[in-house]
């Protein structure tokens, strides 16, 4: 799709306040990391395409370039089981597609066992728990690691596209420092292996805005989809159907994390930004530009709290490194140029050569009325938890009462 110049204002309701000075920024990366990730079939190519975007405008230099680790068995075990982890192995070292024990643990035409992805997996999930360590130490109040974001992937199975999930395992190192962990997805698909992940404890918050559809995947994350046990009330899901553009979703956006923010006090924040939604996407679902994802990745900036962004989704490779790139340099404080600087993959960016994104035609198929019954559904369950947990919570209870007058 010809890229073309996108709104750049905010919507009445955005943070309208100056920008706060430059935090401190980790960004993950290393030449051996992005080979890893390039290899992947779904993405061929699309880290070192992101990075050199990014590299192009000068943005490296205002960030801490941080070499990744790669995980070790004893941390993925963190989540995954053994079994898993140990099958996973043996399959990549030999390139066995057929194993027949394979298909139990979801290896197969989604997520081939193809040679070499043990080690994906374990670069991938090392460099989550690298940026993660980032913010335990202090070194940054942003971490940065847009190869991760692998949000489907189960305890002892592959999923989506997602071989390990790095955003469980960085959640979990968070938790060793912060007591209350909100993880945030804006990815096109459900954030199922992590809201699973999560699902009976009040101590990580799950925030999904999806698309929900029949037939699609992953087939979950309905707004009556809340938590299970200590966790009830602690997933907050919000479906939407195809076409949404970014003053709408903006909206939404910012008055479910408001209301999440006031009931959980967040320490800490997991923050996945697939870029699937972005118009032009193979997926032909949102309609959304950077500028929308921006103005919700503010919103959550705005909080000052140490925050672990990943990335997740983006198969038009093009458009996903226009995103990245525009995010970084929000998250920096930079105007970035129109233009595309000349680099290696310069002619990817072709007709055009610019960095925004214009939406198409496609139609908006989310109802006004729909939307306010899903946000009266996440207000009604939100009520619930307010008066079943602490008073210091049941100042929430009229979580997310506004929203169902915005449409």
């Amino acid at each position: 799709m010809a890229a073309a110049a996108a709104p750049s204002s905010s919507p009445s309701s955005s943070p309208s306040s100056p920008p706060p000075p430059p935090r401190p920024v980790c960004y993950v990366s290393s030449a051996e990391y992005r080979a890893r990730c390039d290899a992947l079939c779904k993405v061929p190519q699309r880290a070192s395409m992101v990075h050199a975007l990014i590299r192009s405008y000068a943005l490296l230099e205002h960030m801490r370039i941080v070499k990744p680790k790669v995980a070790s068995m004893e941390e993925m075990a963190s989540f995954h089981t053994d079994a898993y982890l140990q099958h996973l192995q043996k399959v990549s070292e030999e390139g066995d597609d057929d194993h027949p024990e394979s298909v139990e643990y979801g290896l197969g035409y989604d997520c081939p066992a193809s040679e070499g992805i043990f080690d994906y997996a374990a670069a991938v999930g090392g460099a989550t728990i690298t940026a993660a360590q980032c913010l335990l130490d202090g070194k940054c109040k942003v971490a940065i690691n847009w190869p991760g974001g692998w949000h489907h992937a189960k305890k002892d199975e592959a999923s989506g596209f997602c071989y390990l999930n790095d955003a469980v395992l960085g959640i979990l190192k968070l938790r060793q420092k912060f007591d209350r962990v909100l993880y945030i997805d804006l990815d096109l698909h459900h954030g199922d292996g992590v809201e699973d992940a999560f699902s009976f404890t009040s101590k990580v918050m799950t925030v999904s805005l999806h698309k929900f559809s029949p037939g699609f995947f992953p087939g979950t994350g309905d707004v009556t989809d809340v938590g299970l046990g200590k966790g009830r009330y602690y997933s907050v899901n919000v479906p939407i159907q195809d076409g949404i553009q970014d003053e709408r979703y903006y909206q939404i956006c910012e008055e479910v994390l408001k209301e999440v923010y006031a009931a959980f006090s967040p320490e800490a924040v997991v923050l996945q930004l697939g870029a699937d939604t972005i118009a032009g996407d193979p997926m032909c679902s949102f309609n959304l530009t950077p500028v929308g994802i921006g103005w919700c990745l503010s919103y959550v900036l705005q909080w000052q709290l140490p925050t672990l962004v990943l990335g997740g989704g983006g198969y038009h490779l093009a458009n996903t490194a226009r995103c990245w790139t525009y995010l970084t340099g929000l998250i920096l404080g930079k105007t970035l140029s129109s233009e595309i600087p000349d680099h290696e993959f310069f002619t990817e960016y072709g007709p055009d050569y610019v960095l925004e994104i214009t939406p198409s035609c496609r139609p908006d198929r989310n109802e006004p009325q729909r939307i306010r019954e899903i946000l009266s559904c996440v207000k009604s369950t939100s009520s619930e938890r307010a008066s079943a947990f602490s008073p210091r919570r049941k100042t929430s209870g009229l979580f997310l009462s506004s929203i169902v007058y915005l449409f």
